[in-house]
């Protein structure tokens, strides 16, 4: 299973480090810490908690933009078919969903919990593990 970091969690909710750390005080973001101390989020519970935060709306009062086009965020859904599989990621408050090859998935490796990239371009969404 993926484990980020608190900074790295900020970076995907969209938030400032800060902002993730008073969330973790609260208990509303479970981390662990590693042998180094570091507080670690598992993958898995950020992108419960990311689809949880979208939902509400976000408590921050935060401008969200796309620098080309790319939206960094956190798989949170991964549906496979015999030929097609569709990836969902929530990048801060945006919800990316795109259909792509079940090859592509499963050669990025893609899985609730993991980082990722959704680049759109038009009416294209293209997914970088990143």
């Amino acid at each position: 299973m993926q484990r980020c970091t608190i900074g790295q969690a900020a970076r995907l909710l969209g938030v400032s480090p800060d902002t993730a750390r008073r969330w973790a005080d609260a208990g509303r973001v479970t981390t662990r810490r590693d042998e180094g101390g570091r507080r670690l989020v598992d993958g898995k519970d950020l992108a419960a908690f990311s689809v949880e935060l979208a939902q509400n709306g976000g408590e921050e009062d935060t401008s969200y933009t796309s620098v080309r086009n790319a939206f960094p965020g956190i798989v949170t859904a991964v549906k496979l078919g015999d030929v097609a599989g569709q990836v969902e990621i929530q990048a801060g408050p945006h919800r990316l969903v795109s259909l792509l090859t079940r090859e592509a998935v499963e050669e990025l490796g893609l899985e609730v919990g993991m980082e990722a990239t959704a680049r759109a371009k038009s009416t294209n969404v293209h997914i970088d593990r990143t």
